[in-house]
């Protein structure tokens, strides 16, 4: 039911083999937002890097090793929510939703979770559940933070793409 013996083969290459400049973005982003925690740089560099060239699963497979020495670091446990996105696709997986959650749980005063939990259900299109977690992060954000300016951003670019959408709708 699945082949046919008499049919060449049609070998593919796997889709996270590609780097992209969107995963080096989000590895900068959340490097940015650094909680100013250590995870050794055994597990931490290298899964960056993995990610950064789109190799989503072995990033994520390799910060088990880090959450499984410091289970109570947020930073690892985001770096993991983040690769766990990007081998599924950009779609929010239960075992991403875990690792956002275990991320939070952690840091709970840290705005990575919450900005990146938000992104990953805005790509989902869950637009309205991203926007609530960016705007309640925005209303507890210092006014100096260094990440408001992003945030502010990414949610004025959210609100516009949803505005598009219902336009869109509406025709």
């Amino acid at each position: 039911l699945q082949g046919n013996p008499s049919m060449p083969a049609s070998p593919t290459e796997a889709k996270e083999k590609a780097g992209s400049a969107e995963a080096a973005e989000a590895v900068k982003a959340r490097k940015a937002m650094g909680s100013g925690s250590t995870v050794t740089d055994k597990y931490m560099t290298p899964a960056d890097a993995l990610a950064r060239h789109g190799q989503y699963g072995d990033a994520a497979e390799l910060l088990r090793g880090a959450v499984a020495e410091q289970p109570g670091n947020g930073e690892a446990w985001l770096a993991m929510a983040n690769a766990l996105v990007g081998h599924a696709e950009g779609n929010l997986s239960p075992a991403a939703v875990l690792a956002f959650r275990n991320a939070e749980r952690a840091a709970p005063d840290h705005p990575g979770p919450p900005f990146f939990l938000g992104l990953a259900l805005a790509q989902s299109g869950r637009t309205d559940e991203g926007r609530a977690i960016w705007l309640e992060l925005l209303a507890r954000s210092p006014a100096d933070a260094p990440w408001r300016a992003e945030l502010t951003a990414r949610l004025a670019d959210l609100d516009a793409f949803i505005a598009r959408q219902k336009t869109a709708e509406g025709q």
